[in-house]
């Protein structure tokens, strides 16, 4: 107990919360994450229409959709990959592949809740736009780097995987 009454510490969250545009799907994902990332491969840009796109990592059994409307689509890549987006407002939601078996990364700006961690790394840095500048300290991985890199711990956390690179264009 503090002076004024019990302790009002909250315990860190267990999951996160978050939903589409229109609110027709929803998940929740346990934390933690396995990671945080700023892509800036250019799939990812024409995907989102956006110079990036920030995705959180989790092991697909963390993840629990809600779409009680069977609103969610997966446009399947010929490249490989597949992306889910709401097909009622058509907001892009969700990426999974191959690369990462048994992960489903979820569009960062998605969450309504906190999750445990900020992005901790840009990938794909080698083909952002020229029309953005981006201003904070994190690492840059570029194609190259992220193949060498394979597997690289960023900021003593999470494991970034980098098998995008094993594959052109996501």
């Amino acid at each position: 107990m503090n002076a004024s009454g019990p302790d009002q510490r909250s315990a860190e969250p267990t999951s996160s919360r978050g939903s589409c545009l229109c609110g027709a799907i929803g998940f929740v994902a346990a934390l933690p994450s396995k990671w945080v990332a700023h892509c800036h491969c250019s799939r990812c840009r024409r995907a989102h229409g956006a110079p990036f796109v920030t995705w959180a990592g989790f092991a697909t059994d963390a993840v629990t959709l809600e779409d009680e409307g069977s609103s969610l689509r997966w446009h399947v890549a010929d490249e490989g990959g597949m992306r889910g987006f709401c097909g009622r407002c058509g907001s892009p939601m969700f990426f999974k592949s191959e690369c990462w078996p048994g992960e489903l990364h979820i569009a960062r700006a998605l969450f309504i809740e906190p999750i445990d961690r900020a992005p901790q790394a840009h990938v794909f840095y080698d083909t952002h736009v020229d029309w953005v500048t981006v201003g904070d300290d994190l690492p840059r991985k570029s194609n190259a780097l992220a193949a060498s890199a394979h597997g690289a711990r960023f900021q003593g956390t999470a494991t970034i995987t980098d098998a995008r690179t094993r594959r052109a264009g996501r």
